[in-house]
């Protein structure tokens, strides 16, 4: 009987003691788990609304839900008197040693995420970056992949790319197109600039606004320098450069106008 009452006793302190903890601790965790579902569904909405990469969606929105049940978690525990330092204290390591480990797989993880969320470019623009000039064929979560126009596949770890300056050649709807045209110093330069625009006002590609610019722009050691610029949708960029060079290749050579190249005279002197 002294037993029981003493049993008795111990259940009763022990419920007195921790009893209204628990019922706090379990409170805590349902409203808790409320909490974290309505700002993982927030989260997830916000997502959407700025138009995140949709395969990146679920990662953001599951690691996140991951992270807030942790710190409930936690949070639950203490409530109820467990010490968690020391558990804390392991788990810093822990996560310290696995970073450092893989600190350049996260890394470019991270610039995956950035790049995903930022878009500084997406698939199928032009871009350079690295050393590296493509076509972009795929944005995956630790590499981008590009194509370049003889059909080579770069693979750029995100890490840098998100980090390093980059080249968007397709961000614009519009760009110039230079050229800089030599003559010879005894040639017309009157001449030599009608020449060029005309052909570039006959090329329907070549904006009329704003109009094509050609001046002088140096007196070089061999020939007088015109500078040449006009505006075209990007996509005319390479075939309106490449076509006006033979243009004027073949028109310049028709009206004698000369296109200097360096020279070397090399003098032989015969001893007797």
């Amino acid at each position: 009987m002294g037993n029981m009452e003493q049993y008795t006793s111990y259940i009763m302190d022990f419920v007195m003691q921790y009893g209204p903890k628990l019922i706090g601790a379990i409170i805590t965790l349902i409203v808790g788990l409320w909490i974290v579902k309505r700002i993982s569904k927030f989260f997830n909405q916000s997502l959407e609304k700025i138009e995140v990469d949709p395969s990146l969606r679920p990662f953001l929105s599951s690691m996140l839900n991951t992270l807030l049940k942790v710190f409930l978690v936690v949070s639950v525990l203490s409530m109820m008197g467990i010490e968690m330092t020391s558990f804390v204290a392991i788990l810093g390591a822990a996560g310290l040693a696995v970073g450092l480990a893989l600190s350049g797989t996260l890394q470019n993880f991270a610039g995956g995420v950035i790049i995903l969320i930022l878009k500084p470019f997406k698939v199928g623009d032009f871009i350079e970056a690295q050393g590296y000039s493509g076509s972009v064929s795929s944005i995956q979560i630790f590499n981008t992949i590009l194509k370049t126009p003889d059909n080579k596949t770069i693979i750029i770890p995100n890490g840098g790319l998100s980090t390093g300056a980059l080249i968007n050649y397709s961000t614009e709807p519009t760009r110039r197109v230079d050229w800089t045209v030599g003559i010879g110093y005894g040639d017309d330069i009157e001449k030599a600039r009608k020449i060029l625009l005309d052909i570039l006002t006959s090329d329907e590609r070549v904006f009329k606004d704003p109009a094509p610019f050609i001046q002088v722009s140096a007196l070089a050691d061999s020939s007088v320098n015109l500078a040449t610029r006009v505006w075209v949708n990007s996509g005319d960029y390479w075939p309106v450069s490449m076509e006006t060079n033979e243009k004027i290749y073949n028109e310049f050579n028709k009206q004698g106008i000369n296109i200097p190249f360096p020279q070397m005279d090399v003098h032989v002197h015969q001893q007797s």
